[in-house]
């Protein structure tokens, strides 16, 4: 560590994109520079919501950057998916002070990628940025580290570093190298797969056009749409309107072929949209909304015209958000996802240690228990 030196920087701009991206990688949308700069420059991420940006950067002697991690300080735990409401309400009526604390994530953002990005062949492990992170922790006061939805090698050597870890449960779906959709349902039960294509059919009896709409073909106007049926999201869960008007076309703009968004027309005028963005081998769902009620909408534009354009563009599996058992029966399985912690309260680190462990737990039964629902054929069961 005497040879490396951490900086920490309150806009992604400040990081030369090579740089950043010579470590993220290409695989994962979510942690490229183009889509922090997005998130940021249209004031998603900001003073707004919280989500302050302290882009963590690890340097050679030389100046030559050899890790990133991008990094907030948050003053609540709201638009991270990994709960820790509990443990700050604890610490502060025990005395504590909880916030600010850091944030390794992609804002808004329930997908798994990596967090902590070295550059390959810079001769350093991520338990090396780790480290840094939790020394900068230390020397700027704050409570905690908390990294979420990163890899599960990411995991395992932070929880060698003495970091708490935390288990999750989502819902993704694989590709085994189907043909087509209906390769796809000869997988199933008989039972699941003829409630599937009901599902379907009764989805696009409604008179609807269903489009796949990517880089130019995305005009202001789907985005307008689009950001509408965002907002009636929000509203119908109570949420927070993170996410701003200017976001989604920046997103368009920067990332270009990535962004894959379904969208549902009535006689030509755009009435549900759902928002994935695609990596190497990923198609990521994020945002969905509607104007109007259809009959298995929101199934046949998330779930279903994901794996189709899945299977299409041979990626490996389509991660469809956070939540949702009904995702298992239409082919969607529970994973496990992992966030790591590092708390500097020895006490309150014990606690939070002593309760993850029994969560693991937990958690671990509760996807065996899940998988029983897989609507897939087991071996020897008739067609």
């Amino acid at each position: 560590m005497d040879e490396l030196t951490l900086t920490l920087h309150r806009h992604i701009a400040e990081i030369s994109a090579v740089d950043w991206d010579a470590c993220a990688g290409p695989d994962n949308p979510f942690v490229s520079h183009a889509f922090l700069s997005c998130v940021e420059e249209s004031g998603s991420a900001g003073p707004r919501t919280g989500w302050l940006p302290q882009h963590a950067v690890l340097r050679e002697a030389g100046g030559r950057v050899v890790a990133c991690a991008p990094m907030y300080a948050k003053s609540h735990s709201y638009g991270e998916y990994v709960f820790d409401h509990a443990w700050a309400n604890a610490f502060e009526r025990a005395g504590g002070r909880y916030y600010p604390k850091l944030q390794v994530a992609s804002p808004f953002s329930p997908v798994t990628g990596p967090r902590l990005l070295v550059r390959p062949g810079a001769g350093i492990g991520v338990e090396a940025l780790g480290a840094a992170l939790a020394q900068g922790c230390d020397q700027l006061g704050l409570s905690s580290v908390h990294v979420t939805f990163c890899e599960r090698a990411e995991w395992d050597a932070l929880g060698e570093a003495g970091w708490l870890q935390r288990l999750g449960v989502q819902y993704h779906w694989s590709n085994r190298c189907y043909g087509g959709f209906d390769d796809f349902l000869g997988a199933l039960s008989s039972r699941k797969r003829k409630a599937l294509r009901r599902e379907r059919r009764d989805a696009n009896a409604c008179g609807l056009e269903f489009r796949a709409l990517r880089g130019p073909e995305i005009t202001r106007a789907h985005w307008a749409a689009f950001h509408r049926f965002y907002l009636s999201t929000v509203d119908r869960k109570w949420g927070s309107a993170y996410l701003t008007p200017e976001f989604f076309p920046l997103l368009g703009e920067r990332l270009g072929d990535h962004v894959v968004l379904m969208m549902a027309f009535d006689a030509g005028q755009p009435v549900a949209g759902a928002l994935n963005l695609m990596g190497t081998d990923t198609l990521f769902g994020r945002n969905w909304g509607c104007d109007r009620d259809y009959p298995f909408l929101h199934f046949e534009l998330c779930y279903y015209r994901a794996i189709d354009f899945a299977i299409e563009h041979k990626l490996a599996r389509v991660e469809a958000g956070a939540q949702g058992e009904h995702k298992i029966q239409r082919g969607y399985l529970p994973t496990e996802t992992y966030s790591a912690h590092f708390i500097r309260h020895t006490g309150l680190r014990d606690a939070v240690g002593e309760f993850l462990e029994q969560e693991r737990a937990a958690r671990r039964a509760e996807i065996v228990e899940l998988a029983t629902l897989s609507p897939f054929r087991r071996d020897g069961e008739a067609e």
